[in-house]
């Protein structure tokens, strides 16, 4: 078996095996005249064989109020007679290494079977959603107080960039949305929707909306589908909801991408909120060192302080080790102290410290869950720094 990048020669076998992993249209269309900026895919190969692939994606997410850099994991398949032969592990290291090599200490993916990928060192930490909201009950919203609407143009997409960027830094886990993967002109982002709807107080952009119509008028059948709504102001919320719930004589129900407890919900009257879709979303800290240090992990006040602790069990060998993570009053770094574990600090699994680091379980609970054994005596400031920022997630690849 041989392991290797795919190139523009691939695409037949690569686009075959879509089909059959993914139900894609069985007639294979030309070749892209270049590869897609940002994106790699390795195959397992058997002469001119192609057994199974892996893409990854140049991608950053934003984590404990920083960019750091992560390898987006996808269109991942395994011809059927292969299936359970082991071609995954070989070719995550593979495409993981690649991706080290680039500086990514993070990855992610949006898993079909949960327990191959935990196999992997990646576990689930939250969820890209799809909810239903009847319009008339969007409509009783409270009206904002100073916050007014206009239609986006395309010299507004910048702002809402920014926007969009000041509300996912306050989050753990939303894409950048910056790099090749997002590098489409305004004028095209803004045609794919019937509109962006921006929430403005005076000159400033406070929130906006992307929404297609739907077809119809029938309030029994006709859906809004709203892609993206954030906001960095209640009122903001407020009046774009509003805004969605206006229509709700002739479309009866808003249909809205989300994540986690989204604070868009904080400003409902009402806790209707039907979950309709669910795409779980999983992590994988391949660089511990890495992405602690590049986290910037700071605690006011802190003398400094001196962590041990040490990853264990990770199969594809890349954060195994032991640690020594430095934490005061700046920004914390962390080191990596020898390549194997220490029973003398805590030590995690690779599925625990991928729910450490997103802050979604305590050290506590993951002791219960067993991802967690050795010293408890940093235990309640590791929950300290790693916690507080909800996860989020609203772009799925």
């Amino acid at each position: 078996m041989d392991i290797r990048r795919l190139t523009l020669d691939d695409h037949v076998p690569s686009y075959r095996m879509a089909v059959e992993a993914f139900g894609a249209p069985p007639e294979v269309p030309d070749p892209p005249s270049t590869w897609p900026a940002g994106r790699e895919v390795w195959g397992a190969w058997d002469g001119d064989r192609l057994l199974a692939r892996v893409a990854t994606l140049d991608l950053e997410s934003w984590w404990h109020g920083q960019r750091l850099r992560t390898a987006g994991v996808a269109s991942v398949a395994v011809a059927p007679e292969q299936r359970g032969r082991g071609l995954l592990r070989p070719l995550f290291e593979a495409a993981l290494g690649a991706a080290a090599e680039r500086g990514d200490v993070l990855s992610t993916l949006y898993p079909t079977a949960n327990g191959i990928y935990r196999s992997l060192g990646y576990e689930l930490i939250g969820s890209y959603d799809t909810v239903e909201l009847a319009s008339a009950e969007l409509a009783a919203v409270r009206p904002p107080a100073t916050t007014t609407l206009r239609r986006a143009t395309v010299e507004d997409l910048p702002a809402v960039r920014e926007t969009y960027a000041a509300w996912a830094a306050q989050q753990n886990g939303p894409l950048t949305r910056t790099g090749p993967r997002f590098a489409e002109p305004d004028a095209e982002v803004l045609g794919e929707v019937t509109a962006y709807t921006l929430a403005v107080e005076g000159d400033r952009v406070v929130g906006y909306a992307s929404w297609d119509r739907g077809r119809g008028y029938d309030p029994t059948e006709s859906v809004i589908e709203v892609w993206d709504l954030v906001a960095l102001t209640a009122d903001g919320y407020r009046a774009l909801w509003r805004m969605l719930g206006s229509s709700g004589s002739v479309v009866g129900r808003v249909r809205l991408r989300t994540s986690g407890e989204d604070p868009a919900r904080l400003v409902l009257p009402t806790s209707t909120w039907h979950v309709v879709g669910r795409h779980p979303y999983m992590l994988r800290v391949g660089d511990p060192a890495g992405a602690l240090s590049a986290a910037r992990l700071e605690v006011p006040g802190l003398a400094r302080t001196e962590v041990g602790l040490a990853v264990a069990g990770d199969r594809l060998g890349s954060a195994e080790g032991t640690y020594r993570l430095v934490l005061g009053d700046g920004p914390g770094r962390c080191e990596r102290t020898s390549s194997g574990a220490d029973d003398g600090v805590a030590t995690f699994t690779p599925q625990g410290l991928a729910l450490a680091f997103a802050g979604v379980q305590s050290c506590g609970n993951l002791r219960l869950a067993g991802h967690l054994t050795g010293p408890d005596e940093h235990d309640r400031l590791l929950d300290v720094v790693l916690g507080g920022r909800p996860v989020h997630t609203r772009d799925y690849f």
